[in-house]
């Protein structure tokens, strides 16, 4: 009798014990997950799930035309669903951390995935002939020529400045570091009338804009007619 007794109670704290247990669903990635839940009744339910064509993050140069590349989203059930991508923030003429926020919508809610595109100075926005130069530089100590043609040299960490003085040319060898640019010192040899070849001793750093339009060079010389400083803006 005891034992019977026992055993319809055990029965009765068993059931009793599992009625009170909460259902719902319990996959913290289902658009209704209950955290209360301690036993999935099979009621969940997604939101699409949105895949990044090409790179999460990027780094393109400052006015090199972004072409986004899109990104896809799938049901749970594996069908299609269509993805906005909202590009509004990006401005590729101008250096900047852009965000790129892409959604989609079922009948479940909406899920968002993000992409940063970092628009920078690299070496893609130093080469070219069309550059002109504004400078206050000495006609006869520093005679800077106006319109130089610039050129990758041996990695991207260089550029040439060719044809950089007026009449005899000359290259200036330079490191560039994103939009800062160093001159190392340099000798050029200028032809001075009367005197002949003369040697010029130079060096020189400065900063390219944000907008990757234009630089400026501070250049220290010393010269048969004295040394000294002066600024010269490179613009396209």
């Amino acid at each position: 009798m005891k034992k019977s007794f026992f055993l319809i109670l055990v029965l009765i704290l068993f059931i009793g014990t599992n009625s009170c247990k909460k259902k719902g669903c319990m996959d913290q990635a289902a658009a209704n997950y209950n955290a209360d839940a301690d036993k999935d009744d099979g009621s969940c339910v997604y939101t699409p799930v949105i895949t990044i064509n090409g790179d999460a993050a990027m780094t393109i140069s400052v006015g090199s035309g972004y072409i986004d590349q899109g990104a896809t989203a799938v049901n749970s059930d594996g069908s299609s669903q269509e993805v906005i991508a909202d590009t509004s923030m990006i401005n590729d003429g101008i250096v900047g951390n852009f965000i790129i926020t892409y959604s989609a919508t079922n009948e479940h809610g909406t899920s968002t995935a993000t992409r940063t595109v970092d628009v920078i100075i690299n070496h893609e926005n130093w080469p070219g002939s069309n550059w002109n130069i504004t400078d206050d530089c000495s006609d006869v100590n520093f005679p800077l020529n106006p319109n130089p043609e610039i050129v990758t040299g041996v990695n991207d960490s260089q550029i040439l400045i060719n044809d950089m003085f007026t009449l005899i040319g000359g290259t200036a060898v330079c490191t560039i570091d994103g939009a800062s640019i160093t001159i190392p010192e340099s000798v050029a040899s200028l032809s001075v009338p009367l005197l002949g070849s003369v040697d010029v001793t130079y060096s020189g750093y400065g900063t390219m804009s944000n907008d990757g339009q234009s630089f400026v060079v501070t250049y220290i010389y010393n010269a048969i007619f004295g040394s000294g400083s002066c600024t010269a803006t490179y613009t396209k």
